[in-house]
């Protein structure tokens, strides 16, 4: 399938992610119609005039129909998450979201959906392979046996089978995608849901102006990550949408580093050198996850184009500038 004049929602269209995928479909003139979120409207992180915006709690069965009625194709990103502060302390609204997704496959299954997309995460891995900061890149088979993330983890990992059978059972068509830690500008920096690269851009930010050279590093510092930039993400998002790709595919960036090393990046951004401390007894998520990309550069010939050091540079202007505009204010 190549989309074109398809009618297309995305729901969670208001987020982080939502908001730079429908520029992006836009950009290419690709039919979308419609963007739902459950915040309100003045919440969202960007808002587009060329679609109908519906500030709509997709939780609720029948704002489901009313989002799918009409449409040939569903992004379903929406969900109840964050950083790893949230998810680790939020495990029951994190698995709320089962609600959205299993309403969101009934309403496209009846209303003559053609084509679901759905938002997963590399959380749904097993934490057993991924204890050691030298981890082994994580290939899609290594979600089982299954001991994903608690909560969220688990919720991911239930919806992918819930994608898979309404595919068998109904033939619904389904596309999952493993997200692996997307950043860049446009997104939560602050406030508890804010992940790891905008978190340290504002800490170094505010270091930086107040003149007290210190930042907060939670856990160790060891703990190693890959980072995916938006622009990437939105890219093979659409590729894995528009192929016949049926099973769980990673979308992430297999460029690894320590959060010490992200801290340096951010570091040499700012033209700072910062005294680190480590609070220890914070959420820090696994040792080690990295996306290997195998499968994803074989069926779609996709690989992320942005390094982290460039995708951060942006990142950080973008959240100084907003800092800065809130000084003003």
């Amino acid at each position: 399938m190549r989309l074109t004049n398809e009618r297309v929602v995305v729901c969670g269209g208001g987020g982080f992610i939502g908001g730079h995928l429908i520029k992006a479909l836009l950009d290419k003139g690709i039919n979308v119609v419609r963007a739902v979120d459950v915040k309100p409207l003045d919440e969202w992180y960007q808002k587009n005039r060329e679609v109908e915006n519906l500030s709509l709690d997709l939780r609720d069965k029948d704002n489901c129909y009313k989002t799918a009625e009409d449409m040939q194709v569903v992004f379903q990103l929406a969900a109840d998450m964050g950083g790893m502060g949230f998810i680790e302390n939020n495990k029951a609204l994190c698995m709320l979201s089962v609600l959205t997704n299993t309403h969101m496959l009934m309403a496209a299954r009846d209303c003559g959906v053609e084509r679901f997309f759905y938002s997963s995460s590399a959380c749904v891995y097993n934490g057993e392979r991924q204890k050691s900061p030298e981890v082994i890149p994580l290939s899609e088979e290594d979600a089982y046996p299954a001991l994903p993330e608690d909560g969220y983890g688990w919720e991911k990992l239930f919806s992918e089978r819930m994608c898979r059978h309404f595919e068998e059972d109904f033939g619904l068509q389904t596309c999952v995608a493993r997200y692996h830690n997307v950043y860049g500008p446009l997104g939560t920096y602050d406030g508890g849901r804010e992940k790891a690269p905008a978190a340290i851009c504002r800490k170094v930010i505010q270091a930086k102006a107040s003149g007290r050279h210190e930042i907060e590093i939670w856990g160790d510092g060891h703990q190693t990550r890959s980072f995916m930039y938006i622009d990437d993400c939105t890219k093979g998002t659409q590729a894995i949408l528009e192929s016949d790709i049926h099973e769980p595919i990673n979308l992430g960036s297999n460029e690894l580093v320590t959060i010490n090393k992200l801290v340096d990046i951010v570091e040499e951004i700012a033209g700072v050198k910062l005294e680190r401390t480590y609070k220890l007894d914070a959420p820090k998520g696994v040792n080690g996850r990295n996306s290997d990309n195998t499968k994803i550069l074989q069926y779609l010939g996709w690989e992320p184009s942005i390094r982290l050091k460039d995708g951060m540079a942006k990142t950080y202007e973008w959240i100084e500038s907003q800092m800065l505009a809130t000084v003003a204010k």
